[in-house]
């Protein structure tokens, strides 16, 4: 047993501090603005239907994380972050009222080991109500369908 503990060791402490290193930083409309004019990718994991409702935020990238009928293929999704940022890259997640996001930021800090994940905790009801810029989602929504990756 105690053989077992020690080999074990490295494995539980790296796992240990991947967690520790794992952030989730809820933001506000000032902040997510800093972060996407920093450079920061923002992405919106809303469904189409939503995007068009509302507009978008300028430069973010449409990837829906839920179907219309709650149901989710995270691996699936993660295969289409990781163009976008890196698990040692800060990204933005942003929904429709931050509900959503708040259990896509978890997944990215805790299971996917993205280190910091930022979640804007109004969405882009908060976004819109503050008079922020959105901007139209169907010539965005065309791109990234021809390129597979919305």
């Amino acid at each position: 047993m105690r053989r077992l503990l020690i080999a074990c060791l490295p494995a539980c402490l790296a796992i240990a501090a991947q967690i520790a290193r794992a952030e989730v930083i809820d933001i506000d409309n000032a902040e997510l603005q800093r972060l996407s004019q920093g450079g920061v990718p923002v992405i919106d994991i809303r469904l189409q239907s939503e995007w068009e409702e509302t507009g978008i935020v300028a430069g973010s990238t449409l990837l829906t994380f839920f179907d219309e009928r709650g149901k989710a293929d995270p691996a699936a999704w993660l295969e289409k972050v990781k163009p976008l940022a890196g698990p040692n890259q800060p990204v933005v997640v942003i929904c429709r009222s931050g509900n959503r996001t708040k259990a896509v930021s978890q997944f990215l800090s805790q299971q996917a080991g993205y280190a910091t994940v930022y979640n804007v905790k109004q969405g882009i009801k908060g976004w819109i109500a503050a008079g922020a810029p959105v901007v139209a989602a169907k010539p965005v929504i065309a791109s990234c369908k021809a390129a597979k990756t919305c």
